[in-house]
C-alpha cells in the first residue's frame, strides 16, 4: 500500500482503502480521488486488471501499489473460481474500505466480500448500465449490499432511488476535470490555427468536435446502437452540412476493442466519412485540449452517458450540444449550451443551427465563457475528490 501522508485534520483514524477498478486502460479520473485519500493519511492499494495499462503505469508513476486481480470481472466457467481468489487477495489486504468503480467491478466486490468485516464504497461512473432493465431487476437487491453508492451525476441517483435506495446511500460526487489543466490559458493562441492546418480544416470553418471512443452496440442497453450515439450526430451532419458548406466535423477517438473498432469502420463507410471532405476523424491523440481549442462547439449525443466529454469543453470554454440522457445534462444550463432529445438527429440539426448562427453573430464566445463558469463551480475535481473522500471517511467510521 501507498505510505502515509498528512494526517487527516479532523482526526480520522488512518484507512486501508482499496480501490478496485475493471480496467487498467482507461479510468484516469480516479487519480485525484487515491491522490486525496493518501494525503489524508489513509494508506492506498489499487487492484487492477493484470498486464501493462495507461492506469497502471501512472498509478506506479505516483508511488501507488498495484496489484493484478486475480479476477478478469468476465463471466465463464472459471469465474467462481477467481472469485475465490480475489475474496483471498482481499483478506490478504485487511482493508477498513474497499471502493469500486464500473458495474462489473461492483458485482466482483460485493460477491467476493459477502461476510467480510469491510466497508463497501460502490461509486457510478456511468449510468448506462441502469437502462437496462435485466441490471435494474439485479440492482433492486444488490445494491443493498454497498454501504454507500456515490452517483457521479444526479441522474444515476435518482435511478438509485427508484430502486429503493435511501437518499443518505446514494449520495452525488461528481468525478470532475482538472480545471487548471483543462484551461482556455493552456493552449496557445497559435493552437486554434495550428490544430486546424495539421487537419486540413479550413481556418475559417464553423467547426464541432466529437470526443469520444466508439463503443459497440450492446445487447443489453440501447440494441442495435451505438451508446455514444455516433451514428444519430453523423444523420444530422449529412442534413446539417448540406445547409452550411463552411461546416466542419472533427470526431476524435477509435473504437474501444476489437468490436467497437469494427463498428467504428461500419459507420465510417455508412455515412462516407472517409470520402466526405466536411468530415474528419481521428483515431487517437496524445492531448484533446488542442481539438476543443479549435472547435467552436463540442457535441454530445449519447443515449445515456455521465457528464464526461461536455465538461472537458466547457472547462476549455467551449459550448456544448448534449441530449438529455443520463447525466449530461447537469453538464450544461441554458446559456452555457444546448439540450435535445437522445437519438434524434433532427433536434440535434435545430442546436447545430443555433450554435452556428450564434458563431456567425459572434455570441458562442460568451456562452464558453459560462460554460467554463459552469463547470469551475460544480464539476472541479480536487473539490468532487474531497467530497468523495469525506464520504468514504464516513462510512468507515459509521457503527454497524
Amino acid at each position: 500500500m501507498s505510505g502515509p501522508g498528512v494526517a487527516h485534520p479532523l482526526g480520522v483514524r488512518p484507512l486501508r482503502v482499496v480501490v478496485l477498478v475493471k480496467t487498467n486502460a482507461g479510468g484516469l479520473w480516479l487519480l485525484p480521488q487515491v491522490e486525496e485519500l493518501r494525503h489524508r493519511g489513509h494508506e492506498v492499494t489499487v487492484v487492477l486488471p493484470a498486464g501493462n495499462g495507461q492506469l497502471t503505469d501512472e498509478l506506479a508513476r505516483r508511488g501507488f501499489e498495484v496489484i493484478a486481480s486475480p479476477y478478469d470481472f468476465t463471466l465463464g466457467p472459471y469465474a467462481p473460481v477467481c472469485l475465490v481468489r480475489l475474496r483471498r487477495l482481499l483478506r490478504r489486504l485487511r482493508p477498513d474500505v474497499v471502493q469500486y468503480h464500473l458495474i462489473a467491478s461492483a458485482y466482483a466486490v460485493r460477491l467476493a466480500t459477502l461476510g467480510l468485516p469491510v466497508r463497501r464504497v460502490h461509486m457510478v461512473a456511468g449510468p448506462a448500465y441502469l437502462e437496462s432493465r435485466l441490471v435494474r431487476s439485479v440492482e433492486r437487491f444488490m445494491w443493498r449490499l454497498d454501504d454507500v453508492v456515490i452517483c457521479g451525476c444526479r441522474y444515476a441517483s435518482a435511478r438509485y432511488g427508484e430502486l429503493g435506495c435511501p437518499p443518505q446511500r446514494r449520495p452525488v460526487a461528481v468525478y470532475g476535470v482538472d480545471t487548471d489543466a483543462f484551461s482556455p490559458d493552456t493552449t496557445r493562441g497559435d493552437q486554434r490555427a495550428k490544430v486546424r492546418a495539421e487537419l486540413g480544416i479550413d481556418q475559417g470553418a464553423f467547426l464541432a468536435v466529437m470526443v469520444s471512443y466508439v463503443y459497440p452496440p450492446k445487447r443489453l442497453v440501447h440494441s442495435g446502437r451505438g451508446v455514444k450515439g455516433h451514428e444519430v450526430l453523423l444523420a444530422a451532419w449529412r442534413t446539417f452540412r448540406r445547409r452550411h458548406p463552411d461546416a466542419h466535423l472533427l470526431l476524435v477517438g477509435g473504437g474501444w476493442t476489437a468490436a467497437g473498432e469494427s463498428y467504428r469502420r461500419q459507420l465510417g463507410e455508412r455515412f462516407g466519412v472517409t470520402d466526405d471532405p466536411g468530415t474528419t476523424w481521428v483515431e487517437s491523440v496524445p492531448d484533446v485540449r488542442p481539438c476543443y481549442a479549435a472547435a467552436d462547439v463540442s457535441v454530445s449525443p449519447s443515449l445515456c452517458d455521465s457528464p464526461g466529454a461536455a465538461v472537458e469543453a466547457g472547462s476549455m470554454g467551449v459550448p456544448s450540444i448534449v441530449s438529455a440522457a443520463g447525466g449530461l445534462p447537469e453538464a450544461v444550463t441554458d446559456r452555457s449550451g444546448w439540450v435535445v432529445p437522445p437519438g434524434d438527429p433532427t433536434g440535434l440539426v435545430d442546436a447545430l443551427e443555433a450554435a452556428y448562427k450564434g458563431w456567425r453573430a459572434g455570441t458562442l464566445t460568451l456562452r464558453g465563457r459560462l460554460a467554463r463558469q459552469h463547470v469551475l463551480a460544480s464539476f472541479d475535481d480536487l473539490r468532487a475528490a474531497a467530497e468523495v473522500a469525506d464520504i468514504v471517511e464516513d462510512v468507515a467510521t459509521r457503527r454497524r
